[in-house]
């Protein structure tokens, strides 16, 4: 797609595009987002925010003990 032309899909509807809201998102935005990519091989140990969310929570509590 490397035209300078402004065309839209036939799958998209005009109607649609301008039906969209600006900024809708924005708020979240700016408030950050904590978005972290795990490696494949440990995605199998921790399919989901809860499994790693509580692998943390012992690696630091085992530290605060010192164990």
């Amino acid at each position: 797609m490397s035209n300078d032309k402004d065309t839209l899909r036939e799958e998209y509807s005009e109607e649609l595009i301008k039906s969209g809201e600006r900024g809708k998102y924005a708020q979240r935005y700016r408030e950050g987002s904590n978005v972290v990519l795990i490696d494949p091989d440990l995605h199998k140990l921790f399919p989901d925010s809860e499994a790693v969310n509580r692998a943390l929570r012992e690696y630091l509590s085992s530290k605060r003990t010192g164990t």
